[in-house]
């Protein structure tokens, strides 16, 4: 027999009330992402953060699972508050989503200055635009039709034709007695008509490039006769709610059509709203942008596409695909050109994504005389190692603890996320917007570390020196404290800051950010090892991602995150992935 589950969501006065039958037995977090209720779970539901912690304002709670004490704690178990990914129902319950934080105006790299920072390039789109004087049917007798005299005017046949250009044919024929504009799109030795407008619109030439991150997405518009960058927009990956990292989608994904299906629509609604907001920040027509060129990592991909990700989640991890794509736009249901051609670059592994290819031709990485090393610091980071003789490349997942995930009072970089930290005889933030705070993120995080580190805080294994703190300095020391069982650093203390509550690095922040500094300096070690690269040999290390351009490049070669190299061969390269999808744009 059905329990009734009343879910109250959103924040402020008077949040939305939704109430879902469920079959006993199942979890709130399941029957809440069945019902079109949107719980977010950064582990991907398997109680390894709070992202998904409810409160049970109607009903008896039932007994903490020991996922519940640990992540939660005591006092907040007392309170009423559960893992909504541990909680099974039994009987009809009310609860209040929490959500971990009012955060807004997320800082997010975006698609940087554009190619034209690269200096010379050759531009060549594919994309083709003529205005051509069409002889319309006039007689009976002349057995001949709108489209054979179009391909006439214009020498191609009807198998270059999509199926959308003639929906629209007959009237913009007849509508301009000038002529029309006929756009077309030439790769491997072919043309194809993508577009048949009346009047002259040959200047109107524009394409996006996509890039589609783990955690975020970078949609920008360039204009393809210069190369010029129109707008660009960003914006978190909606998937994020079912999953903070690769493996918790593919989770929620394996071999589950409607969950699938849930995670595809989610990223071509996203998609579609870029578009629309890109349109109007720039005045381009939607209907002028015939070309798009899509970037991410493979899970991302297949997604997109639709595919079922689960083998790429197995081993021998082997995606369905690798070949470069190009399709129409309708196929997609993208809101352009419904001709227009969507081009995706190839994929190199099954953790290996276009967005690695995008970063290598960015980068140049493949024309340099020197070996070099580009990092794509992020929740699914990648490694490439080489010079213009060869190339190396691996994943470097760090996961989601670099974005505020599992870390007791982290936060994505959002307004009031602590992100730069100084440790002396204290203590020392900064918070973005430069306001009241809320939390720490990624960059504060390898900060806050580094600091603790060189004031002996912490020792070499990542360890809380709880009995050595009094060796600190005054102000230090009382911040190092013992709570049951928990080693912790109180970073501020209410007040301070203007922080509303306690906000504190715990013993276990300290082993996930280990974890994930793990992944990537052991990427960058093994890609050494296996090509016979020893540090002094490297000529540049380059740091790409929305994470590696806000780190601190002192603070991350003090904790080993990045290889010991002198400073000066260390730089910054911006968002190379969405640098490399404008270039195959152009």
């Amino acid at each position: 027999m059905a329990v009734a589950l009343t879910i109250l969501h959103g924040s402020g006065a008077a949040p939305s009330r939704r109430t879902l039958s469920v079959a006993p037995g199942t979890t709130i977090l399941k029957a809440a992402h069945a019902g079109g209720v949107d719980v977010t779970a950064t582990c991907g539901g398997r109680g390894r953060c709070t992202s998904c912690r409810v409160k049970f304002l109607a009903g008896l709670p039932p007994p903490p699972t020991i996922m519940d004490e640990v992540q939660l704690g005591p006092d907040l178990v007392r309170e009423g508050y559960r893992l909504s990914c541990q909680c099974v129902l039994q009987q009809s319950v009310t609860v209040q989503v929490a959500p971990p934080l009012e955060e807004r105006s997320f800082q997010m790299l975006g698609a940087g200055p554009g190619v034209k920072q690269l200096g010379r390039i050759t531009l060549d789109s594919g994309i083709a635009k003529q205005v051509v004087k069409v002889t319309l049917p006039r007689q009976e007798h002349h057995q001949t039709s709108d489209l054979e005299q179009l391909l006439a005017a214009v020498g191609l046949t009807t198998a270059d034709v999509g199926s959308a250009v003639l929906q629209g044919l007959p009237q913009a024929l007849r509508d301009d007695p000038a002529g029309v504009t006929v756009t077309t799109f030439a790769s491997g030795g072919r043309e194809r008509v993508l577009a048949v407008e009346r009047g002259d619109t040959a200047a109107m030439k524009f394409g996006l490039a996509i890039d589609i991150g783990t955690t975020s997405v970078v949609t920008t518009l360039v204009e393809l006769e210069s190369g010029e960058q129109l707008a660009s927009v960003s914006s978190l990956n909606p998937q994020a709610v079912f999953g903070g990292d690769l493996m918790s989608r593919i989770a929620f994904a394996q071999f589950n059509p409607g969950n699938l299906r849930k995670l595809q629509t989610r990223i071509l609604g996203l998609l579609n709203q870029h578009v629309e907001q890109i349109c109007r920040e720039s005045g381009v027509l939607a209907k002028w942008i015939y070309k798009v060129v899509v970037v991410g990592n493979t899970c991302m991909h297949h997604i997109l596409l639709g595919i079922d990700p689960s083998h790429v989640g197995l081993a021998p991890y082997a995606p369905v695909m690798r070949h470069a794509l190009t399709l129409p736009a309708r196929d997609l249901f993208l809101k352009v050109a419904p001709e227009a051609r969507v081009c995706l670059l190839p994929l190199v592994a099954g953790f290996v994504g276009a967005d690695a290819v995008a970063v290598a031709l960015a980068t140049r990485i493949h024309e340099s005389a020197e070996v070099r090393i580009a990092v794509d610091i992020g929740t699914n980071g990648e490694v490439l190692l080489g010079s213009r003789d060869r190339l190396w490349a691996c994943s470097a997942p760090a996961g989601p603890a670099l974005e505020g995930a599992q870390i007791r009072h982290g936060m994505r970089g959002a307004l009031g996320a602590i992100d730069r930290t100084t440790v002396d005889d204290d203590i020392h933030v900064h918070t973005i917007g430069e306001t009241a705070a809320l939390g720490i993120c990624g960059s504060g995080i390898i900060d806050l570390l580094a600091g603790l580190l060189d004031a002996g805080v912490i020792d070499w294994t990542g360890l809380i020196q709880v009995d050595g703190r009094d060796a600190l300095p005054p102000r230090l020391r009382d911040r190092v404290v013992m709570r049951g069982e928990e080693r912790q650093v109180i970073v501020l203390r209410p007040g301070e800051a203007g922080a509303l509550r306690e906000i504190v690095l715990t013993q276990d922040d300290v082993r996930q950010v280990q974890l994930a500094k793990g992944a990537i300096a052991s990427g960058v070690a093994m890609l050494q090892r296996v090509a016979g690269v020893p540090p002094e040999r490297v000529a540049e290390l380059m740091l790409a991602g929305g994470f590696g351009n806000y780190v601190s490049i002192e603070s991350a070669l003090r904790i080993g995150l990045i290889p010991p190299l002198p400073r000066e061969r260390i730089r910054y390269v911006g968002n190379a992935a969405s640098l490399g999808a404008q270039l195959c744009v152009l």
